[in-house]
């Protein structure tokens, strides 16, 4: 889902990171209180991996980060999303769930120093909904199994992100236990709808919460993100001809001409990977833009020529180009198939959208936190820090291109994401919570633990 993006690529000589807030001894007891913390952050995670929270069935696991907020001293909120009001902003998607089990929950830490020596803000961002399991059968084990072999944790949302989600959480944990707390306003959130719409962080910013920097546990293998695709999910409907089997050409296949729609779908693609790669960080990248038929079902019965076909396909948007242009340029591209490609004579179609409609982001080069970031990371990893072209979603366009805040996308490596195998690296989650607790310490500055 990334791409490392080699340095001749960065297009901005490097910030300097902002002056030190910490002192040396400082540092080390955020590291050693990390470690120490290390087997209740495993269990926790554990603990959420067990809990299944697929599309709109996060309440039970978002009742129990409820509770993990509440017992840090954290002020919790929490609320169900309105269809409506999110229908109204233009990052929305498109939905038909009423999200009476999508909670939202949100922990804020408040400095115990008067307002004006408070240091910036910062929020840390998860999601805590996972994709579905797909085929028992292609699993070892029952997927909501947390598991531990070879050093990784695997199950569904192992990797993708409740472990990010409970580094975040732990990396705030660890400032307290070494006995400091940030001076800075820190809103740790818990989002869903971010496998589908991006509903769950809208939420969030139409509630208020926004502040000065954004950090998102997202598994990016150890890399910074520098950019990301936008991304549609469009419902196609195409009709046909019923007749009986037994004289089936006299009907039209609505099953088969969605195999021709595919096809034309497929040349649209290819052109968007062209555009994609006028983009220098895109440009090494084999095939960033990626339209993958995710479900389709049609027909009412075997010996009948079906009339219907429905396929929902997940479309990539190249950086650079907007995704209501993207939109229109489906709509398009499927009414023209049906006017000239002959797989599709006979057919009707309608075009919808179901689920994503974001545009691509790029990260500007140059920001403070981004300087800060690369510092802590190559302090608590001695590595110099990685930076990534995405080929997937994340939320961070929603802070960045609607406010203008810095907002950065680091996390643990993982593998099978979306998939049967899919586990996170527990020693990358570990030195990703390492450089999170220094760069939250950094960022918003330190005080004494209140008590």
């Amino acid at each position: 889902m990334s791409y490392i993006v080699p340095e001749a690529l960065h297009t901005s000589a490097p910030v300097p990171a902002p002056e030190p807030k910490l002192t040396e001894e400082q540092r080390q007891a955020i590291l050693a209180a990390v470690e120490a913390n290390w087997e209740k952050q495993v269990a926790l995670t554990q603990e959420l991996v067990a809990i299944p929270s697929l599309r709109n069935e996060e309440g039970a696991v978002q009742e129990r980060l409820a509770a993990a907020f509440a017992e840090r001293g954290l002020e919790v909120d929490s609320w169900h999303m309105n269809p409506d009001e999110l229908a109204a902003h233009p990052g929305a998607g498109s939905t038909d769930r009423d999200y009476e089990q999508a909670l939202v929950v949100v922990g804020t830490h408040t400095p115990s120093v008067p307002e004006a020596d408070q240091g910036p803000s910062l929020i840390l961002n998860g999601h805590i909904d996972v994709v579905p399991v797909g085929a028992p059968e292609q699993w070892e084990r029952d997927p909501f199994e947390p598991a531990i072999v070879d050093g990784w944790l695997h199950g569904r949302g192992s990797g993708d992100m409740k472990a990010g989600l409970v580094g975040l959480l732990s990396a705030y944990d660890a400032i307290r236990a070494a006995g400091m707390e940030p001076a800075g306003r820190i809103h740790i959130e818990s989002v869903p709808e971010e496998e589908s719409t991006g509903h769950g962080t809208l939420a969030t910013i139409l509630r208020g919460y926004l502040a000065d920097a954004v950090l998102i546990g997202e598994p990016t293998d150890g890399a910074i993100e520098r950019a990301q695709i936008g991304l549609m999910w469009v419902k196609i409907r195409l009709t046909g001809k019923a007749a009986h089997a037994s004289i089936m050409k006299e009907g039209f296949n609505a099953i088969d001409a969605a195999y021709a729609m595919i096809g034309d779908l497929r040349k649209l693609e290819d052109e968007w990977n062209i555009k994609a790669k006028e983009n220098p960080l895109y440009a090494p990248i084999a095939h960033p833009i990626n339209f993958n038929v995710g479900t389709i079902r049609g027909g009412d019965w075997p010996s009948s020529v079906p009339d219907w076909c429905e396929m929902v396909v997940r479309t990539a948007v190249p950086v650079g180009m907007d995704v209501a242009d993207g939109w229109e340029e489906i709509q398009e591209r499927v009414h023209r198939a049906v006017l000239e490609n002959p797989g599709l004579e006979g057919a009707t179609a309608t075009v919808e959208r179901v689920g994503y409609f974001s545009n691509p982001h790029e990260v500007p080069e140059g920001s403070a936190q981004e300087a800060l970031l690369d510092e802590m990371v190559q302090y608590a990893t001695g590595d110099r820090p990685k930076k990534a072209a995405l080929t997937g979603y994340m939320d961070a366009r929603l802070f960045g291109e609607y406010h203008d805040i810095p907002t950065l996308v680091y996390g643990p490596e993982v593998e099978g994401l979306h998939a049967p195998a899919e586990k996170v690296n527990l020693a990358s989650v570990l030195e990703c919570t390492k450089t999170t607790a220094l760069f939250i310490a950094e960022w918003c500055g330190v005080v004494p633990k209140a008590e």
